[in-house]
């Protein structure tokens, strides 16, 4: 059976509506729970599909979070060798570095349902179904675009919202993984970072969660299937 492994950092930020399209495409999904499980012996290297989820740190900050060096080894070398990889948020930032590029704080934080503005590269590929529909945005940081890499999306506020590096690299700042059932948890383990921007508040993110979240991760579903199916090396 093929082996698809996640790297994840919170418990809710997991990967949600991807985890039934890799079960039903005939993956056995595991997890890598970063900071406590060892990634360099969590066969994250090997697996057939590797995605690297979010979490509220810096891809920069490998002095307070040691663990980030492991998982840019992994990625550097599953990007040199082309392997299938997948980046959320932070995942997304770190390929953004391994690549070379800069990541850095943005000009304020994104956090919120909004569409996606998609390139002609995006259109013609798996984000096509993410057109016009307001997806989950919730990031503090930003990257530049890594050369080489195809950008697929973006937002007024940040310019590199997606980005591929060839047919089985597929890096993704917002959040087409969230689902509607878990999205309190998330509300609860950002609750210090809500209060701390200026007109968000836990119930209106949460209204617009009912009314986004089944469109949207039906949306990212159908993305993540259509990455799946065009993967050359599964």
């Amino acid at each position: 059976m093929k082996s698809a492994l996640a790297i994840r950092h919170v418990h809710f930020e997991d990967l949600g509506a991807f985890g039934p399209v890799l079960e039903g495409a005939g993956y056995a999904v595991g997890y890598c729970q970063a900071g406590v499980d060892s990634i360099a012996q969590s066969g994250a290297g090997n697996a057939d599909v590797l995605i690297v989820l979010g979490a509220p740190i810096g891809a920069y900050e490998e002095d307070k979070y040691p663990f980030l060096l492991d998982t840019m080894r992994v990625l550097e070398a599953r990007l040199a060798a082309g392997r299938p990889t997948a980046g959320i948020c932070l995942g997304a930032q770190l390929m953004a570095r391994v690549l070379g590029a800069r990541v850095y704080p943005g000009p304020a934080k994104e956090i919120g349902w909004a569409p996606v503005s998609l390139t002609q590269e995006g259109q013609n590929g798996p984000l096509r179904h993410l057109e016009d529909k307001p997806v989950l945005h919730w990031h503090g940081d930003t990257f530049d675009l890594p050369h080489g890499t195809t950008r697929l999306a973006s937002t007024a506020l940040t310019p590199n919202q997606a980005f591929s590096y060839g047919p089985d690299v597929l890096g993704i700042q917002f959040h087409p993984e969230a689902l509607g059932g878990n999205f309190e948890l998330w509300l609860l383990g950002h609750a210090c970072e809500i209060a701390g921007v200026a007109g968000l508040s836990a119930g209106a993110l949460r209204e617009d969660a009912c009314r986004y979240t089944q469109a949207a991760s039906q949306a990212g579903a159908a993305l993540f299937s259509e990455f799946l199916v065009g993967l050359s090396r599964t």
